[in-house]
């Protein structure tokens, strides 16, 4: 199997309707062990998860915004395993008012608060868990493409493009260690996530009529999971600091296309020769 023996540290899965939950199944039916991370109040949910995904998978305490967790992390998984060999960090959010087209009124706590969850995060995950991963191991973002600016995802795009910065910095430096990591940009999915969005549901609509593939906010999140399974297995060893799309390929293609043209009124030339003089 793909991920036999790998044992996988999956971070933001909250219900079985989070994209992280289907990554998490899909790497168990291929063979690994995996720890999910949960915090607060919702660690609950996400304890309820983890029943669904197999019994006795255990759930760490993970809250990004406490920089006392990060130790006390790598040293519950060096308690549990010695090692990782995968991690896919699936933690994001932004404050309502940095969303929703508010860009140029967003406070700077607001602001903060969106890259110290869905940015620096990924810095402190890979700097935890770097230490207990043999070479091949692999570190897995999951991303929205802000290459260009998006309508109503403002200071959330800022952050996601600053962690495919942040990707490929780590790329540099865990790359002499043996260490992969990469961004998987997907698609809009239909996510607990996604219902905080103003505007959501206009986007993922009109995603599917530029996706040469076509694509779907509520079956494609298969197609989300198995990828990141493969970032994670030993399969793509020499890719490192990438950004993967799972998109439909939308994003190599710049508008929708032309579905008609109307045709001209009966009996016009449709090439009329222009009259001299």
């Amino acid at each position: 199997m793909l991920l036999q023996g790998k044992k996988l540290l999956i971070t933001g899965v909250l219900t079985p309707q989070s994209l992280a939950f289907g990554v998490a199944e899909h790497a168990i039916a291929q063979g690994a062990e995996v720890i999910l991370t949960g915090f607060g109040r919702a660690k609950s949910l996400t304890e309820r998860s983890a029943k669904r995904l197999k019994p006795g998978t255990e759930v760490l305490e993970l809250d990004v915004t406490n920089p006392a967790h990060f130790p006390a992390l790598t040293e519950a998984l060096r308690q549990k395993w010695g090692r990782v060999d995968g991690v896919l960090h699936a933690i994001a959010f932004a404050p309502e008012d940095a969303l929703g087209g508010n860009f140029l009124n967003t406070p700077w706590e607001s602001a903060q608060t969106a890259f110290r969850i869905s940015t620096f995060s990924v810095k402190e995950l890979a700097v935890a868990c770097a230490p207990l991963m043999p070479p091949g191991g692999s570190i897995v973002a999951l991303d929205f493409d802000n290459r260009q600016a998006w309508p109503i995802y403002d200071w959330m795009g800022v952050c996601k493009a600053a962690m495919e910065a942040t990707v490929r910095y780590l790329a540099r430096d865990l790359g002499p260690k043996g260490i992969r990591v990469n961004a998987l940009a997907a698609g809009p999915l239909a996510t607990i996530a996604a219902k905080g969005i103003p505007g959501f549901k206009a986007l993922a609509q009109y995603w599917g009529k530029q996706a040469p593939l076509g694509w779907s906010d509520k079956d494609s999140h298969d197609h989300v999971a198995k990828t990141a399974c493969a970032l994670l297995s030993d399969w793509l060893s020499s890719t490192t600091g990438e950004m993967i799309h799972v998109d439909g390929g939308y994003h190599a293609v710049g508008a929708p296309p032309v579905e008609t043209v109307e045709a001209p009124p009966e009996g016009v030339p449709t090439n009329p020769t222009p009259k001299e003089g």
